[in-house]
């Protein structure tokens, strides 16, 4: 295969793999993927992952490469808040949910990190669209919550929460309690239902409820 063959095949593709080609040629040599990426046509993110060095690395286009590079899994915790405009700080690299172990790759666009999770608790993701036919899997924003409470244990009082300067408006206005109760109850863990309950009484005795 020669590299206008790849370009072509691939063109429409945020991220590609070794096994991908290997489906269109099966007597491809990876010694030749060392060979574009020294001529600067493409950039390995991870073993066997890669990126065309044209490519716009705009906030969508890494969330698809983060679901992509590590299956399955979903972007949640800081960064699914941030994006939603719960967190006013942006955050460093690209947080995900997954059922395999948790991990971390560090690479030449981002830092992309994985955190377990059960799989019973692998759901309440949604699939955005963008770019006409391109997609990304990101928890919503009640599931982003959950998952963030989940993983960090050490939330736990009301100067905790505060802490997380959470954007009451939006907060008050996007989120459905009701889907979140319903959310809760899969996890079933009362000690996540008690700080879910304080994060609601911080917020809303806050904002004047």
């Amino acid at each position: 295969m020669q590299y206008i063959e790849l370009k072509k095949a691939f063109k429409d593709w945020t991220v590609f793999s070794l096994s991908d080609i290997k489906r269109l040629d099966g007597n491809f040599h990876r010694r030749r993927l060392n060979e574009w990426q020294h001529k600067g046509y493409i950039k390995k993110l991870i073993k066997g992952y890669y990126i065309f060095t044209d490519l716009t690395l705009k906030e969508e286009v890494i969330f698809e490469i983060a679901n992509r590079i590590y299956k399955p899994s979903y972007i949640s915790f800081e960064t699914a808040l941030h994006y939603y405009g719960l967190i006013p700080e942006s955050v460093y690299g690209i947080t995900s949910a997954s059922t395999r172990r948790t991990y971390k790759f560090k690479t030449g666009i981002a830092e992309f990190s994985y955190r377990t999770l059960n799989r019973r608790l692998f759901f309440g993701y949604e699939i955005l669209k963008y770019n006409n036919n391109k997609y990304f899997k990101i928890a919503s924003i009640e599931k982003a919550i959950l998952d963030y409470f989940y993983i960090n244990t050490h939330i736990k009082n009301r100067e905790d929460i505060a802490a997380i300067r959470f954007n009451r408006e939006i907060l008050l206005s996007k989120v459905d309690k009701k889907k979140m109760e319903r959310f809760l109850a899969v996890y079933g863990y009362k000690a996540l239902l008690k700080r879910i309950h304080l994060l609601w009484e911080v917020i809303e005795k806050d904002a004047g409820y």
